[in-house]
């Protein structure tokens, strides 16, 4: 006669079922032989009229029942109360408490009244023992099963959540090793034309051959570029959000761990730069920020984006550190930086990080990007060496103003 769910909370049972857990015990009462004790019939309906409550309070239930079972008829009413406590808490220590009540109650009467032998005081305290423990036990037993069965579901709920997070890894590492083998076999086709339409260009006679090759040549960097945004999309939601658009939030971040940082120009830029000219420029900053608390912690830190003809300017400036910190040794520190600038020199780019004059350290990535209608405006860019094509021009520094200079190939 299931009556709760673990906890004393009703089960999913009819009507009838609940009803019946009443009158049957009150249809017993009234059938057995009247108790040794004129209120005896009294105080077993009256224990059975309790019984309502065993779903909300089960112990009330079962203390209703000790006057009728001193009476001789509470039997039938305390086994449905017992039955309701063992459900409801399902812990041995808080049912079998009221199981002896039960059976203390039920055997007291009849030592007091009656003159028995040991043997036969030995039978009337096992059989009332198993009266009590009957039920109770039985209630405790279905809430064990209930509570291991909802263990076991919680269980198959993880292992398939395990399963579906194994399965998102293979098929992330698919997807990258896919990305990596377009990546190699596109990318290199699409750098061999790049590199013969420039080839083109420069040794070609007739302007409108050299113009055509030079369109060329951007098309096919421009297409390497998307190409290679396109591949970043297979990656993480992270990855997607990083951009120009989220660079607020990255200074943001920067000046909540004390970092003075100032962004200039990312609201003048456009909104037609590549997908992959945006991660990069994001990752720049990003790790220049990294550099600048690591190595020049305190110093103001300026980020100023600037939109030229058919390039984007990202230079990242810090002051001198309040405090000189030691050089790292050569090979350690601006890996970042290295890898950053084999990155922008893929996209036909370049990046230079070197010491200031003012004892600072200054970072600067110049990114292609296309042409730029704005020749009103737009100032004409300073005089400065330039850079062989095949070498992305690196300072191998640390913010305190030492530096190693090198150059990394690509």
């Amino acid at each position: 006669m299931s009556v709760t769910r673990a906890g004393g909370v009703p089960g999913p049972r009819t009507w009838w079922v609940r009803v019946l857990g009443v009158v049957i015990p009150v249809a017993v009462v009234l059938l057995c032989e009247p108790g040794p004790f004129p209120w005896s019939l009294a105080a077993g309906l009256a224990a059975c009229a309790v019984l309502p409550l065993r779903y909300r309070w089960p112990w009330l239930a079962v203390l209703a029942c000790v006057p009728a079972l001193v009476g001789g008829l509470g039997w039938p009413p305390a086994m449905v109360g017992l039955y309701a406590v063992g459900r409801s808490s399902g812990r041995r220590l808080t049912t079998l408490p009221w199981a002896v009540l039960c059976c203390a109650a039920a055997v007291a009467p009849v030592f007091v009244t009656q003159t028995l032998r040991w043997p036969d005081m030995i039978m009337t305290v096992i059989a009332a023992g198993l009266y009590s423990l009957a039920p109770a036990v039985l209630g405790m037993l279905i809430t064990t099963q209930e509570q291991l069965e909802d263990s076991l579901s919680d269980l198959e709920a993880a292992r398939e959540a395990t399963v579906a997070a194994r399965e998102e890894v293979a098929r992330a590492a698919e997807r990258d090793r896919i990305g990596r083998e377009i990546h190699d076999a596109v990318g290199h086709h699409a750098t061999m034309i790049a590199v013969g339409a420039a080839a083109l260009a420069a040794t070609s006679h007739d302007k409108q051959t050299r113009e055509t090759a030079e369109r060329l040549r951007v098309l096919a960097k421009r297409a390497l570029a998307e190409m290679r945004a396109a591949l970043g999309l297979l990656g993480t939601d992270s990855e997607l959000s990083s951009g120009i658009a989220a660079l607020p939030n990255l200074v943001l971040r920067a000046r909540e761990t004390g970092m003075h940082v100032e962004l200039i120009g990312e609201r003048t830029l456009g909104d037609d730069l590549p997908l992959g000219v945006e991660r990069t420029v994001y990752r720049l900053v990003q790790e220049s920020l990294t550099n600048a608390a690591k190595h020049a912690r305190g110093a103001d830190v300026e980020v100023k984006l600037e939109r030229w003809a058919t390039e984007l300017r990202v230079t990242i400036t810090n002051g001198r550190p309040p405090r000189p910190r030691m050089a790292l040794p050569p090979g350690h520190g601006g890996g970042g930086l290295a890898g950053l600038a084999e990155r922008i020199g893929m996209m036909g780019g370049r990046l230079r990080a070197r010491p200031t004059t003012k004892g600072g350290f200054a970072v600067q990535g110049r990114l292609p990007t296309p042409p730029l209608d704005r020749t009103a405006d737009q100032p004409a860019p300073p005089p400065e060496r330039p850079l062989r094509d095949t070498k992305v021009a690196t300072d191998e520094a640390t913010n305190d103003g030492s530096a190693a200079k090198g150059a990394r190939a690509h």
